[in-house]
């Protein structure tokens, strides 16, 4: 907090002397060695081979996080999907060099968060999603709302960023940064260096992407007037610019855009950025926004209901020949996740049909393992022996050998929400804003049903 109120008062020289106390600190050192143990992501080892599982390992871990001497291991590089047909390039550094940059990204996220865009929702406290998503809403759904969306796409954003630019313009320790951005990557044995961009698999990465491109908003905003109607929503190195007229867009917001980029090495995808009406709708976040008879409406997008109802299919015809209890316990978890993350839109339809898809599955999967028995037999063991008839179940046993009825759940069982959005100025390191986040916080775990079915999340 004391390094956000020295940013607010532009006093940078006491910015970096309070920098530097915090990562020297080691009560920060134990905070950052946490961080980078907790999760999936501790078991992932890096070049060295390295991880910290034991108390022990954890508390040298910490003790080793010195500035004097430190040299950054070069990356492991390996590839996740990314579409149906392609794959993303990830750079996991070694254990040692994630919790570094979890330390120094303590003295840095008051920094970012003080100086971010109102509305830049990716990678930050107390933003997610929804509230892109809620932003976008409330810019489009009425009458006299812009009509025309930059639907933008940075090329390679991760992989493109200017490490000059960087080193020039973020308050932090150019040694160490530099440690990071230029140590290379190992594939196939071989290294390779890195030129440009910040690696994806890093800690501090979403923070360095975000300064890139804060005060995008900013630009946009001082070369339109108020009937031009432009509104910014930005999620990481995505974001939709929203204007009255499409002549707007393409002479006044993209040619600023593209001038924005140029000094951090970034470019707009040519491919994949487009203008759109908002009655032909437009896809963001794995949401489609679209206008029907003057009514916005917001649904999952087709490519995403698509992936979802294979990716459980493929469960499904996996778990063939073992336990019915293995395959519930591993369904709900990813059926939970994608209903909770589209629950706050008109999904209902979208959760009707794919609970439909589902039972259809389970069907065909118990009848091929009871070959010999009637649908009404497979109905009566699966689907009527739970409390609320019609949801998949099986008994299982407790450790007090007690019988326990195991359910599987259903999309349509998550309940819609109404969302409110976080204020656009809410700083996480302000004073001013400490209550209000908190009581944020302490509301998102409630649920207030309502008689339509519906509950509510967020505050004003």
């Amino acid at each position: 907090m004391r390094i956000a109120k020295a940013v607010r008062e532009e006093r940078w020289n006491r910015v970096k002397v309070l920098q530097r106390i915090l990562t020297r600190s080691f009560s920060a050192k134990l905070l950052a060695t946490k961080r980078v143990t907790k999760g999936k992501g501790s078991s992932t080892p890096g070049v060295d081979g390295v991880i910290w599982k034991t108390p022990a390992k954890k508390m040298m871990g910490a003790i080793s996080l010195q500035q004097n001497g430190y040299k950054a291991s070069p990356l492991r590089r390996v590839y996740i999907p990314k579409g149906k047909n392609s794959k993303r390039p990830l750079g996991i550094p070694t254990i040692r060099d994630r919790a570094m940059q979890a330390l120094y990204l303590l003295a840095l996220e008051p920094v970012s968060e003080t100086l971010a865009d109102p509305n830049s929702y990716g990678f930050r406290c107390f933003r997610a999603c929804r509230d892109a998503i809620a932003q976008c809403f409330y810019s489009l759904s009425r009458k006299r709302s812009a009509r025309w969306i930059l639907d933008a796409d940075i090329k390679a954003c991760f992989d493109g960023i200017s490490h000059q630019w960087l080193l020039d313009h973020l308050p932090v320790e150019k040694k160490i940064l530099e440690q990071w951005l230029k140590c290379g990557f190992i594939e196939k044995r071989k290294l390779f260096p890195t030129r440009t961009g910040s690696p994806q698999g890093g800690v501090i990465s979403p923070t360095l992407c975000n300064m890139t491109l804060d005060g995008l908003e900013k630009a946009v905003k001082a070369a339109s007037h108020r009937r031009d109607k432009v509104n910014f929503i930005r999620y990481a190195d995505d974001f939709v610019v929203t204007s009255a007229t499409k002549e707007h867009l393409e002479n006044v917001i993209t040619p600023i855009i593209k001038k924005f980029l140029i000094p951090r090495g970034l470019i707009l995808s040519e491919e994949k950025t487009r203008i759109v009406h908002i009655d032909e709708g437009f896809d963001f976040l794995g949401q489609n926004l679209r206008k029907y008879r003057g009514k916005l409406i917001t649904t999952p997008t087709k490519g995403k209901v698509e992936t979802f109802k294979e990716k459980v299919k493929n469960i499904i015809l996996a778990y063939r020949g073992r336990k019915t209890e293995e395959m519930i316990e591993r369904l709900n978890p990813i059926i939970r996740g994608w209903a909770n993350y589209h629950r706050y839109i008109q999904a209902g339809t979208a959760f009707n049909r794919l609970g439909l898809i589902i039972r259809n599955a389970l069907f065909k999967w118990a009848k091929g393992r009871h070959r010999r028995k009637t649908p009404k037999w497979i109905r009566n063991h699966y689907w009527n022996i739970s409390r609320d008839k019609g949801h998949f179940s099986c008994v299982v046993k407790t450790k007090e050998d007690k019988s326990k009825v195991l359910e599987l759940l259903n999309p349509s069982d998550i309940l819609l929400a109404r969302y409110i959005k976080v204020k656009g100025k809410a700083d996480p390191f302000s004073p001013e804003y400490q209550e209000y986040l908190q009581y944020r916080q302490s509301a998102a775990n409630m649920t207030l049903i309502g008689k339509q079915g519906l509950s509510t999340a967020g505050l004003p």
